[in-house]
This record gives structure tokens, sequence and C-alpha cells, in this order.
């Protein structure tokens, strides 16, 4: 496998820039044990970077979009794309949701129909530009975070810890174009120093040196979620990761297993799938990746560490 060398001084920069980080806690209701989750989670793929994460017993929703082919997502400047394939589920037929992971603000991450029809009392861990627009327009709870920042969260007996990781949506320039965008580090169980499972998704972010501080702090990273699809805007403007740049941050992040998603969903969407897997052939990485089709599901047992 090849293996990127981390630079260990600047890693340590841009850990030293980063200011304390905020810690904020949400407590779920417990809701019914008569059957206690089982030892294993998994992950389903809807689609786009839409996911539904089941593990001791939350359910998470990651970036909500479940707009159908032939519709249309604004994503500002009068820049509009069109979807092209469908969601694995309907948006009424997603099960009871603990909370909603949204990486940042898109139409293609949280579509209008979510905007109209997702229940407005559902907790909602994002960016802290996020958390203030879904506040004006009628989410009562939203959390924001900055790069670094927590959220604890309690549900009965079993905790989950969310960190917001690095990303960043455009090259400098194009940054001042697009959201605030966060990546996420999902670590379950109580113990946090050897968490029962480590998830990291990327959000939409290209490859840049602030990725280079995430396995200092969160090492043995088990599954990732790379968010790909080498998004162009106006045709040009690369604005997410092609299958180089998720095979690149495979080796940053160096996770046991990874899955892609956010990808050949949108026409905007200009790197296929196909071009992910023919990296990760070239790197020697096939082991560690798995690849799902809309509505599959991947199983993961907990971590030995």
């Amino acid at each position: 496998m090849a293996t990127m060398i981390l630079s260990t001084c600047v890693a340590a920069s841009v850990q030293a820039a980063a200011p304390n980080p905020a810690v904020l806690a949400l407590r779920l209701p417990s809701g019914d044990n008569a059957t206690p989750p089982g030892p294993n989670g998994t992950v389903q793929f809807i689609g786009t970077a839409t996911v539904l994460i089941h593990y001791q017993g939350f359910t998470i929703l990651t970036d909500p979009n479940f707009l159908h082919k032939g519709e249309d997502v604004h994503l500002g400047y009068g820049i509009t794309s069109e979807r092209l394939t469908n969601p694995a589920l309907g948006l009424e037929q997603l099960p009871p949701v603990d909370l909603v992971l949204l990486s940042h603000f898109h139409e293609d991450h949280f579509d209008k129909l979510v905007q109209q029809k997702l229940d407005k009392n559902i907790p909602i861990v994002t960016t802290k530009e996020a958390a203030e627009h879904l506040k004006r327009i009628g989410f009562k709870r939203t959390f924001g975070l900055s790069t670094w920042d927590r959220i604890d969260v309690e549900k009965g007996e079993a905790r989950l810890r969310i960190s917001a990781a690095p990303g960043r949506h455009g090259k400098a320039g194009m940054q001042l174009l697009l959201p605030p965008v966060m990546g996420a580090v999902l670590d379950f169980g109580p113990n946090l120093a050897a968490p029962s499972h480590r998830m990291y998704i990327s959000g939409d972010t290209l490859i840049y040196d602030d990725l280079k501080a995430i396995p200092q702090r969160f090492p043995d990273v088990d599954l990732a979620l790379l968010h790909l699809g080498g998004t162009r805007i106006l045709g040009v403007f690369k604005v997410t990761m092609d299958g180089k740049d998720g095979v690149k941050l495979m080796q940053i992040v160096q996770p046991k297993k990874a899955i892609p998603i956010h990808f050949d969903d949108y026409d905007v969407f200009k790197s296929p799938l196909s071009d992910f897997a023919r990296e990760v052939k070239d790197a020697g990485l096939e082991q560690q990746v798995v690849f799902l089709a809309h509505g599959d599901t991947y199983t993961f047992t907990p971590s030995e560490r």
C-alpha cells in the first residue's frame, strides 16, 4: 500500500493554530429499550451523500437529499444541477432518526423537500453558518460546530461523540463563493480513548494540508465515508474530490475500510465512480474499499483496540 509520509511539523502547526474546542451536549430520549441493539452496526447508502447509520441504538442521517431523477437543486449564483439518479428511500420511508449530521448547507445535501418536510425539532449537527441558516427557516434544534469542536450525545446508556474535522470546499479564491464545510469524526462508546467504532466522514472537501491533522488527533479510523464526484462549478472549478483525491485522503487518514459516496448523482459531478475504482486498484487498496450501490448496506463489527 502506498503510504503518504505525514509531516509532523506541519500537523503540529495546524493543531497549534486551532483554538480551544467548544464542547456541546445533546441528550436524546432513550426510547423503548425492550429490544436492545445488537453488537453490529450498519451503514445504508441512500444516494449522493445521504446515508443511514445504525449503531448502539443511534440512528443517524447524513446530508439528507431525497429529490428524484430529473429534479434540480440550486447551488447559488444562478447555478443549478439536475439529479441523474433516484434515492434508495423516500423521505417518508425513513425510520425514526435521532439526529442529522450535515456537512454544509447546499441543496444537494439539504434539498427543498427536506427543508419543507423534515421534522423541525430533529437535532441537526452542522457548521455554525449552516446552523444559523437552518434556524432562520424554522429548525429549532441546531448545533453549530467549528473545526475540532465536538458534541457529546447521550441516549440512555449509549454514548457518541461527534467532532468537527477540517474541510475546504474550494481552493483559495473560490472559498468566498462557497459555504463553509466540515468533516466529522464519530466515536461510539463510553471509552473515548478506545471507542468501539471510529468513523470519519469527509464532507465536501478538497485535499489540503489541514487534513493531515486528522490522523494525529484521531488515529485508527475504522471506516471512512468519502465524498467524491469531482464536482465542477461552471464546468471549470473543482470543489469536491475526484478519484485520485479520494485515494490521497485514504493515504492521509488510513482507515481500515472506506466507502465512496457522493458520486454520479448530479450532472455537476464530473469524476465517475470508475475513476476512484481505477485509482484504488493502482494504489493497491482494493481490500480496504467497499463499493455500495444505492440501497446497499455495509455491516461493521465493534473494533478490537
